[in-house]
């Protein structure tokens, strides 16, 4: 079979991988990696703040993705072949990718311990693979970073987060994460999922985190891709 760009379709040649050179030269980078306060930080943090405990420590959740995610842009066909398509490969080449901006930046390059969201274990099952663990794998390689795949765990399953708007999303993920093995001694934990939206899923994993590690341990959150909102 011929290799395809997944963006536009066109035939790839023998030294371009998953993206033509035109629809690389078009990749909607957000750059997030360069700035600390970002849209998606701010838009995690504001979801912490309202599941925050009156009078516990809060301190500030670096964010950043490495595209942008518009449904009517043929670019989240990148996040999608993975999801939804298999393609493992794509998976991890973008993530390496974004490994390198990151371990390149001044709010990431101390990263130890990556810990991707879970899925549940039947949807995991279905599925064959979690995407998340695909991509938090190439991530902590890139970030030279220990992966815990079992820090996290799913306790309950929920409805698929696609069809809730961001109320729903945030009532869906309480009470879904236990903290599990976390590997001792770490600094600066990176918590990893495929796609940013409303923040919901991820704010939840950060709460849990942060009751089981503490205030002195850094958690920082990174995605393939984030909904332009």
């Amino acid at each position: 079979m011929p290799r395809c760009c997944l963006v536009c379709g066109r035939q790839l040649g023998l030294h371009e991988k998953h993206l033509c050179i035109r629809c690389e030269a078009d990749l909607p980078l957000t750059y997030y990696w360069e700035q600390v306060h970002n849209p998606m930080a701010d838009r995690l943090n504001a979801v912490l703040e309202r599941q925050r405990v009156p009078g516990a420590p809060m301190p500030y959740v670096p964010a950043a993705a490495l595209l942008f995610y518009k449904h009517d842009n043929p670019y989240k066909n990148i996040p999608q072949a993975l999801k939804y398509g298999g393609n493992l490969s794509a998976g991890r080449f973008f993530a390496q990718r974004l490994g390198s901006y990151l371990a390149a930046s001044d709010g990431f390059y101390d990263v130890d311990c990556v810990i991707p969201v879970p899925l549940h274990w039947a949807r995991r099952w279905r599925r064959g693979y979690n995407q998340a663990e695909v991509l938090a794998r190439a991530l902590a390689s890139a970030l030279g970073a220990r992966v815990a795949p079992r820090a996290l765990r799913r306790v309950r399953r929920t409805r698929t987060q696609t069809t809730l708007d961001a109320s729903e999303r945030l009532r869906n993920v309480q009470s879904v994460f236990r903290v599990g093995a976390v590997p001792a001694g770490v600094r600066h934990v990176l918590i990893v999922d495929d796609t940013f939206t409303t923040g919901a899923t991820l704010a939840a994993c950060c709460t849990v985190l942060r009751a089981a590690l503490g205030p002195s341990v850094r958690l920082s959150v990174a995605t393939l891709s984030v909904v332009d909102a």
